[in-house]
C-alpha cells in the first residue's frame, strides 16, 4: 500500500506519535526510512487540516534530539565493541568502511559532523551512538543534536507542508513524486558515502601493504 495511503487511514495523534518514533529509532541508530515518514506526513498534513504541521514538526524534532541523545548514552557505554556488533547486525550499515568515514567526518568536523549529519540518510544513523563512542563532550553534542533536529526537522516540515498547501491540487495527483524525490536524495547520499568508504579503504590496505613491504624490506 503507498505510504500516504496508509497514513490516511491512521488517526492525527497515532501519525503524530509514528513520525517520533521511527525518526527516534532512526536517530538512535537503527536503519529506519525516517525521512520518507516525515516527508509523508508533511504531505498529508498539507491537505488534511486533521493534521496540525506545528505539531507535527515538533514531534518530529523531539524524536531526533532524544533518538539521538539517547544513541549517545549507548555509545558511550558500549564504546568500539558496540560498533563491531552493529556491524555484524547491520553489515549494509555499520560496515568497516562506513564507520570509518564517519569517524573521519567527526574527526574533521567535530560537533558540526553531528549537525550536518542530520542532513544524510547514512550519518543520521550514526551521529549519536558514534559521538558518544568518540566521547564527544555532552554540551557539544546538546548543541550540534538540538539545532540540526529543529533544522531537519521542523525545517522540512515546513517546506514540504507549504509546497503541498500552494500546489495542493497538484499533489493530489502526483503525490508520489515528493516521496520519490525524497527517496533519491537518500540513495544519493547513501552512493556518495559508500564511495567515500570504498576509497578510504583501498587507502588503509594501500597504507598496510606499504607498511608490511617496509617491514620485510628493513628485516632483510
Amino acid at each position: 500500500m503507498h505510504v500516504q495511503e496508509w497514513l490516511e487511514a491512521v488517526p492525527p495523534v497515532a501519525i503524530y506519535a509514528l513520525v517520533s518514533l521511527v525518526i527516534g529509532l532512526e536517530s538512535l541508530g537503527i536503519p529506519l526510512p525516517g525521512e520518507i515518514i516525515l516527508v509523508s506526513s508533511a504531505l498529508l498534513a498539507s491537505q488534511h487540516g486533521e493534521i496540525d504541521p506545528f505539531v507535527l514538526g515538533a514531534c518530529a524534532t523531539a524524536g531526533a534530539v532524544i533518538g539521538d541523545s539517547i544513541g549517545y548514552a549507548i555509545g558511550r557505554k558500549g564504546g568500539r565493541p558496540l560498533l563491531a556488533w552493529l556491524g555484524g547486525k547491520f553489515p549494509r550499515h555499520f560496515s568497516e568502511g562506513h564507520v570509518a568515514t564517519a569517524e573521519r567526518s567527526f574527526e574533521k568536523w567535530g560537533m558540526w559532523a553531528v549537525f550536518f549529519g542530520r542532513f544524510i540518510a547514512l550519518l543520521r544513523i550514526f551521529a549519536g551512538p558514534l559521538a558518544g563512542v568518540l566521547h564527544m563532550p555532552y554540551w557539544k553534542f546538546l548543541i550540534a543534536n538540538v539545532l540540526g533536529g529543529i533544522v531537519w526537522a521542523g525545517g522540512t516540515t515546513a517546506v514540504i507542508y507549504y509546497v503541498g498547501v500552494v500546489a495542493e491540487s497538484w499533489l493530489k495527483r502526483f503525490s508520489w513524486l515528493g516521496l520519490v524525490v525524497a527517496v533519491l536524495i537518500g540513495l544519493t547520499s547513501m552512493l556518495v558515502i559508500k564511495r567515500k568508504a570504498r576509497t578510504m579503504q583501498a587507502q588503509d590496505a594501500a597504507r598496510e601493504d606499504g607498511a608490511e613491504a617496509e617491514a620485510v624490506a628493513a628485516a632483510e
